[in-house]
């Protein structure tokens, strides 16, 4: 089945892309990234960010971007029956190349996952230690399907990175 990603959630003064694969079936139901309700992306991300996972999705989707934080997908179209990675064929990429140049504060890209670390890698290799290359990270895939990370040792890997980007707002 050919399956689309989602337009990219960014707002300028962004600084930090984070690149997952191609939203998985339960996300495409909803029209959300990080849908499945075992996915640990907005758990991690509220707990960075401040926020609660728990929010509408369209406020947690302003939040992260008011943190500074930008969401999209390496792959624009492919086919894949089911939401695993590794079933992908025939992508198509998003001009990732495109939004940055558009979005000129975007210095870091976070892979969500190796999956889209190797697409990212494979479509936009210019973005891999140019002179005027953004710094990109492969960090741990949030889904449910990557068990060999647990919660606590995700959060530590995103927060390791993250942290010192993030705009919070002061209490």
């Amino acid at each position: 089945m050919l399956k689309y990603s989602f337009p990219p959630a960014v707002k300028p003064g962004c600084c930090v892309l984070v690149l997952g694969s191609l939203p998985g079936d339960a996300s495409l139901r909803m029209a959300q990234y990080y849908a499945h309700p075992r996915n640990a992306f907005w758990k991690i991300m509220g707990s960075l960010c401040g926020f609660s996972p728990d929010l509408p999705y369209e406020m947690r989707l302003e939040m992260l971007n008011d943190a500074g934080v930008a969401l999209w997908d390496v792959v624009l179209s492919g086919m894949r029956p089911g939401s695993l990675d590794s079933e992908i064929r025939d992508e198509k990429p998003n001009d990732i190349a495109a939004l940055l140049r558009e979005y000129e504060t975007i210095g870091t890209i976070c892979c969500n996952g190796g999956a889209s670390h190797r697409y990212l890698k494979r479509y936009f290799p210019g973005l891999f230690g140019g002179s005027d290359a953004c710094r990109v990270l492969q960090l741990p895939s949030t889904s449910p399907a990557a068990a060999r990370l647990g919660f606590e040792e995700k959060l530590r890997a995103y927060e390791a990175v993250l942290a010192p980007l993030l705009r919070r707002e002061s209490a």
